[in-house]
């Protein structure tokens, strides 16, 4: 069956604020990038070399500032309306249910510039939240005894990926989550989050969302496991470090953790990003076009190496970083990790990371090898699979897929380790 469209009627009110303030965002960076060219080319800058600091001056100087203020000016005009139309009509407006079009273009957007959808407040922002069937959960008991009212003692939570939203597991009429509940006996949740944030800052926010769907769940949580595809391995992990840093007690519980073609050591697209830049800041007049591509969200940058502590990117320009130089983040204690990598090889052969990946995560990041041990993730052979024939996104619906998963989740955890003090 062919997909929808999105059509006009599937935005909600608050949408066409956000795109509005967006709109007028770009008009601005667009007038510093033209203002940046005319500028290299006044100074007659060299072709090779940097580009030349400030601003164009004298009149040149103030129609760009008077383009720059007159945009913002407009903008806040623009948004102050619709903000008193979604004043006055947001009850009703708010009511409307989203469409898994909508769903899917606004998690793009907060994929490519999340973070800043974040840092200006923009309405296209997502909030972290759990959900079921596209409806965002109300963590408190009496709720979720309504919202859930099959909610088990298994607690399964997955997490998507970038630029995807929890909709987006179900793919071919099936779904990881619900197959598990109906095989395993499981309750399955799906986190639903801006990938466009650091993958650190998604990790924080979800290790307490998790204290929270714990404590609220309808029935005492005997075990939890977590299913992750992508950058979700990573906000997974992320989480789990930060719940031992603050001792949250969903820690306790936590037995499994799958990670379906996460990029443990980054991802080779991001790092061709990179390399794009540094190329355009050769030339002082085609410098202004690095601005474009550094416009990414901090998400995808963190997807370079596989950034997962604040550590890994705080004080530093994320755009320049050259080399791994994270901090070792080791697998979560007392937890049995398993990891899925693809390749799109029709068969297997050889050593693993040999093998061309899934398109997007290569082999060997994907079973957290790395040349480095302090980054090596030593997970037994067991808890590894490699799938033939499988691209990056057919992860979430290939039989040979489901198949391991359940598999692994189906099987008794071993005794909990003492996790370090």
């Amino acid at each position: 069956m062919a997909a929808r469209q999105l059509t006009p009627r599937s935005l909600h009110a608050a949408d066409l604020r956000g795109l509005t303030r967006l709109g007028f965002d770009a008009t601005v960076g667009i007038t510093h990038l033209v203002e940046s060219m005319h500028h290299a080319i006044a100074s007659l800058a060299l072709p090779i070399g940097a580009a030349p600091r400030g601003r164009t001056r004298g009149i040149t100087g103030f129609v760009y500032g008077a383009v720059r203020t007159s945009a913002r000016g407009i903008g806040r005009g623009v948004d102050g309306v619709l903000g008193a139309v979604l004043d006055a009509f947001g009850p009703r407006l708010a009511s409307v249910a989203s469409t898994a079009e909508r769903d899917a273009a606004i998690a793009i957007l907060n994929g490519l510039w999340g973070d800043h959808l974040h840092e200006t407040r923009n309405p296209l922002a997502i909030p972290m939240r759990m959900r079921v069937d596209g409806h965002a959960l109300t963590l408190s008991r009496a709720a979720l005894r309504e919202q859930v009212p099959d909610a088990r003692s298994r607690l399964l939570v997955l997490v998507h990926g970038l630029c995807m939203n929890d909709r987006q597991w179900t793919r071919g009429g099936h779904n990881h989550g619900r197959a598990l509940a109906r095989d395993l006996g499981m309750t399955p949740v799906w986190l639903h989050y801006n990938s466009g944030r650091h993958v650190s800052d998604n990790g924080d926010a979800f290790a307490q969302l998790l204290e929270q769907l714990v404590d609220a769940w309808p029935v005492p949580v005997s075990e939890l496991s977590i299913v992750a595809h992508s950058m979700g391995g990573l906000v997974a992990r992320s989480a789990c470090h930060a719940a031992d840093q603050h001792g949250r007690q969903w820690r306790r519980l936590l037995r499994r953790l799958v990670c379906l073609g996460t990029p443990h050591h980054g991802a080779p697209l991001e790092r061709g990003g990179r390399l794009v830049d540094a190329a355009l800041q050769l030339s002082p007049y085609v410098a202004p076009f690095a601005r474009l591509g550094q416009a990414r969200s901090a998400g995808i940058t963190d997807l370079r190496f596989g950034n997962l502590q604040h550590a890994d990117w705080a004080g530093r320009d994320r755009h320049a970083q050259r080399i791994d130089d994270r901090v070792p983040t080791p697998l979560p204690a007392g937890v049995q990790v398993f990891l899925l990598a693809a390749t799109r090889a029709a068969q297997l052969g050889g050593a693993p990371a040999a093998l061309p990946g899934d398109g997007l995560v290569p082999v060997a990041s994907a079973l957290g090898q790395h040349p480095d041990p302090r980054h090596a993730l030593q997970v037994p052979a067991g808890h590894q699979r490699v799938v033939a024939g499988v691209n990056h996104w057919e992860l979430l619906g290939r039989r040979a897929v489901y198949a391991q998963l359940r598999r692994w989740l189906a099987a008794s955890p071993s005794p909990r380790r003492r996790r370090p003090q």
